[in-house]
């Protein structure tokens, strides 16, 4: 049965800033636990559509619907073998959101939507909302929905640290 998991983190960054920094799949393995050691393995980009006028562009590489992306991770920190994750892009929308899908992996189906939307924060601070939907069945039934929604939680805890760490480094680097 599919399960749900969501996700909110508010940065005091530009949408175009936020949107180029979660389009690069070259920061995916940045935010991931360390232990996981993720690495990119193959990526194969499709263009994203045109940039929206007044769009700025950002180092790196932008992954636009049809982009295939395989990494591999450890599954757990004292064991040595990788899993494969085969992911495709869809649903690109610059400066809104995409979507990426699992083809092959360790779960059944998983499905996740990153979407940034222009938020003032609770003090009036203008900045970025970043809403994270995943769709997901994990393997091994119960089992594996009872390990599958705290491995979420601490993922995107680890996550959400990284990011704002990382983009406060790339906007202090970038002055």
């Amino acid at each position: 049965m599919p399960q749900h998991f969501h996700a909110e983190q508010w940065l005091p960054y530009p949408v175009e800033l936020v949107f180029a920094f979660f389009a690069n799949p070259e920061n995916l393995p940045r935010l991931m636990p360390a232990w996981q050691k993720v690495r990119i393995e193959e990526a194969m980009f499709q263009a994203p559509p045109p940039r929206p006028e007044g769009t700025p562009r950002f180092p790196g590489a932008v992954a636009g619907s049809g982009s295939r992306i395989l990494i591999s991770a450890r599954i757990a920190p004292w064991l040595p073998p990788r899993a494969g994750w085969d992911a495709r892009i869809e649903d690109f929308r610059w400066n809104e959101g995409f979507c990426d899908v699992q083809y092959t992996g360790p779960f059944k189906s998983w499905r996740h939507c990153h979407t940034v939307t222009a938020r003032d924060n609770d003090k009036g601070m203008p900045g970025t909302l970043v809403t994270d939907e995943v769709t997901y069945e994990p393997p091994f039934g119960e089992l594996g929905v009872l390990a599958a929604k705290p491995a979420l939680h601490y993922a995107w805890r680890i996550r959400h640290e990284r990011t704002a760490a990382l983009l406060a480094r790339a906007t202090t680097n970038a002055r």
